[in-house]
């Protein structure tokens, strides 16, 4: 028996393992088993070079839990350790197992899939266990098994043990602050979050299923009654995970089945069907693969993040992606996987990297191509599923340049006739007929159809297309829009009276003349409230709207940029009052009827009803002016 002390650079490292190298004491447990996948896929890469004689066989990792001993085992069947490997890679801390054996064989191993870092990997174990124990037997002929303890101080035993069976068992003896790890359902969850990917299937305990050797036979009695005898059961290994996920697959070996049920092996809990699936895989300047799905969106932004799992080599890290994924697709789902994220030891976080930046942006591009792919491919389908998919996509084209750049071959532009233009369409359907006087195009549009209703109906009957913009974040993009791209203005339908929109060659003459004109602004004066409203009188056809309120874009837009985030340094715009335009048709059969009625009293009726009706229009009657609202208008049907 040998005995002695570990080469640390510091007088006793387990302290500081247990308290700054890992934040969470559950992922020793993730380290262990890498360690173990690690050992097994070495071993089956030297047998399939021919430099190890062994037979690989169909190897596992298990993990067994001795609750009355309080100790928990981790044993694979990988390719074990000489006690002068144990010496080396146990011993010697700072020196890893899996840098030098890349390092020897980095040709022949770039497809192996070795975890690495095996070294501090392992120590992990010292924060839930007072003692650790390694039997290990290397897979190398004629080598002796070695047996490995140490108590958490710097001092070890190292000893020959009599197992026969290649590989590597650790025995965790559980610390008192630790004894959850005892626990089955503890371990067993611990498994499914960190392990259901692993490429070697990992055993814990048994189950019992049915047999599938075995039929149940029905035999007949007498009276022609039927018995059926119970099926058979057998046990056999519980195998938590997967080891060959969607992901590791070619998208050609994997159907649109195949992806929906990986989708719902994610996320067992989720009801509805992904709306499509991007299978990433890249190899140069990087390696990355995983598969991106568009799930239904709701409104809430905030509510669909971190739903994305971040792999390496098939070991779950986190499911905050930020940094790698662009910030606009961590609303989706799915899996990244990538030997080269650089993450600090404990794997717990993203260090600062160019090759980060990179992958963000392949990622943001290869979305891009498919979605315009998709869109290509099945028009009609990709039309069905925007309103679903819309918020991601106007959250990249405000985010990220390239993106936006990109979204002219796929981003679309509904109509409330429920038509979806491209960009490019979008420009051309209006470019005969909506100008403003300046001479720019004016992209007319509702954000909401309901409350719009009117002002909608009154831009349609002048043959004008609407747009349905009702995202929260249109108003950003619309901005963006403006600004980039050329000589176009959006206006919601509400903004102003519609001639006023869209410039017309030909002008209304008012009915009235200046002596009519000037009474009707006084009449108004005396009734609507100037602090509310800025009255513009206006010569329409007379079948317009006679009483209208509209709302200035600019103004309108900022608040709403304001509230939903951003706007740039638009605070002041918080602060005013609510301030509408009351837009009154000079020419419409009441302003006639107001200014002909003698009676003061029906005047001041007759303008105070036209002002609550044009309020109501826009949702802007409410308490008490709307109780007095409604009073006023059953005395009218009297």
């Amino acid at each position: 028996m040998a005995k002695g002390s570990i080469n640390v650079s510091v007088e006793n490292i387990f302290p500081l393992i247990k308290k700054f190298l890992y934040s969470d004491h559950e992922i020793f447990l993730r380290e262990l088993i890498s360690n173990g996948t690690d050992a097994t896929l070495k071993l089956k890469h030297l047998t399939t070079i021919g430099e190890s004689k062994a037979e690989y066989g169909n190897p596992v990792i298990e993990v067994k839990i001795d609750k009355e001993g309080k100790k928990l085992h981790i044993i694979d069947q990988g390719l074990g350790m000489t006690a002068d490997e144990v010496e080396k890679y146990i011993n010697q801390v700072a020196f890893s197992g899996a840098e030098e054996f890349l390092d020897k064989y980095k040709d022949s191993a770039k497809d192996s899939g070795i975890i690495g870092h095996f070294g501090l990997g392992f120590y992990s174990a010292f924060m839930v266990a007072e003692k650790v124990e390694i039997i290990t037997k290397s897979h190398k002929e004629g080598t002796t098994a070695a047996h490995w303890t140490c108590d958490g101080s710097p001092e070890f035993t190292l000893e020959d043990a009599d197992k026969t069976d290649r590989g590597t068992e650790i025995i965790l003896h559980i610390a008192e602050d630790s004894l959850e790890f005892l626990e089955e359902a503890r371990i067993s969850s611990l498994l499914y979050k960190y392990n259901k990917f692993m490429p070697v299937p990992i055993k814990f305990g048994t189950k019992e299923v049915n047999d599938p050797e075995h039929t149940p036979a029905t035999t007949k009695d007498a009276e022609g009654k039927e018995t059926t005898e119970p099926q058979k059961k057998i046990t056999v290994d519980n195998i938590i995970n997967n080891p060959t996920p969607a992901w590791t697959k070619q998208p050609a070996d994997l159907t649109d089945e195949d992806y929906t049920s990986f989708y719902r092996e994610l996320y067992p809990a989720q009801h509805e069907d992904p709306l499509f699936h991007i299978h990433l895989n890249v190899d140069y300047p990087f390696n990355l693969t995983g598969i991106l799905y568009f799930p239904k969106m709701t409104q809430d932004m905030a509510m669909q993040k971190d739903k994305i799992q971040l792999y390496q080599n098939q070991v779950y890290v986190t499911d905050n992606v930020e940094g790698i994924v662009p910030e606009f697709l961590t609303m989706l789902r799915g899996v990244i996987d990538s030997p080269d994220i650089p993450l600090n030891v404990s794997r717990s976080y993203l260090q600062a990297d160019g090759a980060v930046k990179k992958i963000s942006s392949y990622i943001s591009r290869k979305v891009a191509d498919k979605l315009k792919s998709l869109f290509n491919t099945n028009r009609e389908e990709f039309e069905a599923k925007w309103n679903d998919i819309k918020i991601v996509i106007e959250y990249g084209m405000l985010s990220e340049d390239k993106f936006f750049d990109k979204a002219d071959a796929f981003a679309l532009y509904p109509t409330v006739d429920g038509k979806y233009f491209t960009y490019e369409e979008l420009l051309n359907a209006i470019k005969a007929k909506q100008t403003d006087k300046d001479g720019k195009l004016v992209i007319l549009y509702t954000s909401n159809q309901e409350a719009q209703h009117s002002y909608v109906e009154a831009a349609k009957d002048k043959g004008y297309d609407v747009l349905l913009l009702d995202s929260p974040i249109i108003s950003h993009l619309m901005q963006k829009l403006e600004s980039t791209k050329e000589n176009i203005t959006f206006s919601r339908v509400d903004a102003d009276a519609i001639d006023k929109l869209i410039a017309k060659d030909e002008t209304t003459i008012s009915k009235l003349d200046d002596t009519q004109t000037k009474a009707l602004d006084e009449l108004l004066k005396e009734v609507i409230p100037s602090d509310k409203f800025m009255v513009q009188l206006e010569a329409m056809d007379s079948n317009a709207t006679p009483f209208m309120i509209t709302q200035p874009e600019f103004m309108r837009r900022m608040k709403e940029m304001q509230a939903s985030g951003g706007g740039g340094g638009m605070q002041m715009f918080g602060n005013m009052p609510e301030m509408y335009n009351l837009v009154i048709n000079t020419n419409s059969d009441l302003v006639n009827e107001i200014l002909s009625t003698e009676a003061k009293d029906k005047q001041t009726h007759l303008i105070t009803q036209s002002l609550d009706l044009a309020r109501l229009s826009q949702g802007l009657l409410k308490g008490k002016e709307l109780s007095d609202f409604i009073k006023r208008s059953y005395e009218l049907l009297k």
